[in-house]
């Protein structure tokens, strides 16, 4: 019985003395200990926080110092101004490239767009990737070429968006951007 008692003890102080080293050993991040955001966290964040963006637009940015250079498409020209506005305005950002593109307006584009949105939402499990306020699955049409980009969960989700959008008629290519969270072992 003793010995038990003895490795419960012995236990209790091997936690505490690995608690105490954790809690005592200096953070190894760069993160600013005030709490505040970094620079590239409030990019993101005013980008997600664009009220006219949508499964559509495909917006992405590149921070190097104080300069932030802006890239994407989108179809509403006030979208790409306000994303270079909202950017200008955090604090440590000196110099912003706008690189968005504005997607030509086009009936034909826009009912191809409906379209594989439509399909994304019968095939399989897709319908999770386009949904809610900032869908992980973004559909760009420009000329009837379509680009498909984001994240999905597998690889086979992947493949998945990508035959769904092909099956959709009027587009000329579509091109599979997307990435995968995490990979599957190849079926054979």
């Amino acid at each position: 019985m003793n010995t038990i008692k003895n490795k419960i003890v012995a236990l209790a102080a091997m936690i505490a003395i690995a608690t105490s080293a954790a809690v005592a050993a200096p953070k190894l991040t760069d993160q600013p200990d005030s709490g505040q955001k970094t620079v590239v966290e409030q990019v993101r964040h005013e980008l997600l926080m664009l009220p006219y963006s949508g499964i559509f637009d495909n917006l992405a940015y590149k921070v190097e110092g104080s300069t932030v250079t802006l890239y994407g498409q989108v179809m509403q020209p006030v979208t790409r101004k306000d994303a270079a506005a909202r950017v200008k305005r955090i604090a440590g950002v000196e110099q912003v490239v706008n690189n968005i593109e504005v997607l030509p307006a086009s009936s034909f584009d826009n009912r191809l767009r409906v379209g594989i949105y439509r399909q994304m939402l019968r095939t399989g499990s897709l319908y999770r990737y386009t949904r809610g306020t900032h869908p992980s699955l973004r559909i760009i049409v420009r000329g009837g070429h379509v680009t498909l980009e984001g994240v999905v969960s597998t690889k086979m989700d992947k493949q998945l968006a990508y035959l769904a959008a092909s099956r959709v008629p009027g587009s000329f290519t579509v091109t599979n951007n997307l990435r995968a969270e995490r990979g599957e072992s190849e079926i054979r």
